[in-house]
């Protein structure tokens, strides 16, 4: 009898312990999608100036994802891993999302990756930040060698027949983007365009449009090359711009000239195209999921994406030649868009973690 008194005490205490776990309530949540080798001390990813330079030595393993959490000593700023591709952003936070040691209702996200740029938007180093997300797959495609010949390319969208149809939605309604209200983020009914918080937005732009950013002779000498794109061979900066999400990793100019036309079809002529990537839409329909679920507030997250390599080729290539010059991890902006992304990432970061947010901004 005495002994199983002493179990039952015993399994109380417990209960006790585990009602008392550390409850993580982080002030900023950095997102990067991947990280190459080792999270410190190699060739970096997305999330290794972060994790070096934050100071996030603590390892949290977390249920459903794929990568392990990191996080500071006193766990104000954490790390999630959470690429590549659509999906698994997607799974991954909303498994971070489901941990009940992670209390992330009053958290702000700064998701940062790098990305393609056009040489009409952009020179290798140039920070965006985003203001609208669209997703470049959920289409219909008709290969080039089948369409008919008035086409400018095979892809239109879900409910029409041919590309660039029009009205694209019926003017005023939900999903005309140009009615979405100007303070706060939205998502049309497909998730397949993201508005992003633009009172945020301008607050983070402001903070670091004049943040110099780094540019070396290669990524000069590659800029040149695109005769009549001065923005190619100019100096890396931090603009505003919308991000095409898609799993397939295109090149070429023609591609190019259609992510610009789908990036302003989609958003009713709201957006202009700054990047390209794919993973983004996973991200934020996750995100948006969580917010319904009272779990986060996608009104609190920031989109960057930083210039690593061209997303056409340039003059006197074609376009399998200029893709394959370039390969993950060693495009000729890389490692320039890594420390891009830190340097404007973590301005803001700093800015969060001091409280130091602007009016109509959450606190």
């Amino acid at each position: 009898m005495f002994k199983y008194r002493w179990i039952a005490l015993a399994v109380a205490f417990a209960g006790v312990a585990a009602g008392r776990a550390e409850i993580l309530r982080p002030k900023v949540v950095v997102v990067a999608y991947f990280e190459v080798g080792k999270d410190t001390g190699d060739r970096p990813g997305e999330a290794q100036l972060w994790i070096e330079r934050d100071h996030l030595d603590r390892v949290i393993d977390v249920p459903g994802m794929s990568h392990v959490v990191r996080a500071n000593a006193d766990g104000s700023e954490i790390l999630a891993v959470v690429g590549p591709g659509q999906i698994r952003p997607a799974v991954n936070l909303m498994a971070l999302g489901a941990d009940a040691r992670f209390d992330l209702r009053q958290s702000y996200w700064i998701i940062n990756g790098i990305a393609g740029v056009s040489p009409k938007d952009g020179a290798l180093g140039a920070a965006f930040w985003t203001d609208y997300v669209v997703n470049g797959d959920l289409l219909h495609f008709i290969d080039p060698r089948e369409m008919p010949g008035s086409w400018q390319d095979g892809y239109y969208a879900i409910d029409k027949s041919r590309p660039e149809e029009q009205p694209r939605v019926e003017a005023g309604s939900a999903e005309d983007v140009r009615t979405w209200k100007k303070d706060e983020a939205q998502i049309n009914w497909r998730g397949t365009v993201v508005k992003m918080n633009p009172v945020l937005l301008r607050w983070a732009f402001g903070l670091t449009k004049d943040v110099s950013l780094p540019q070396n002779d290669a990524m000069k000498t590659l800029g040149r090359r695109y005769a009549n794109n001065p923005l190619a061979a100019g100096p890396p900066k931090v603009s505003i711009g919308a991000n095409i999400a898609t799993e397939t990793f295109w090149h070429g100019a023609r591609m190019d000239d259609w992510a610009h036309r789908w990036v302003s079809y989609a958003t009713d002529g709201m957006a202009t195209m700054g990047t390209t990537s794919m993973n983004d839409s996973g991200a934020m329909v996750a995100l948006y999921s969580l917010t319904k679920q009272g779990k986060a507030d996608w009104n609190r997250a920031l989109l960057l994406r930083t210039a690593s390599n061209f997303d056409r080729q340039p003059d006197g290539m074609t376009a399998e030649q200029s893709a394959n010059s370039e390969k993950h991890a060693a495009f000729t902006g890389y490692d320039a868009s890594l420390e891009s992304a830190y340097r404007v990432g973590s301005r803001v970061a700093k800015e969060i973690l001091a409280g130091r947010l602007p009016e109509g901004v959450a606190r």
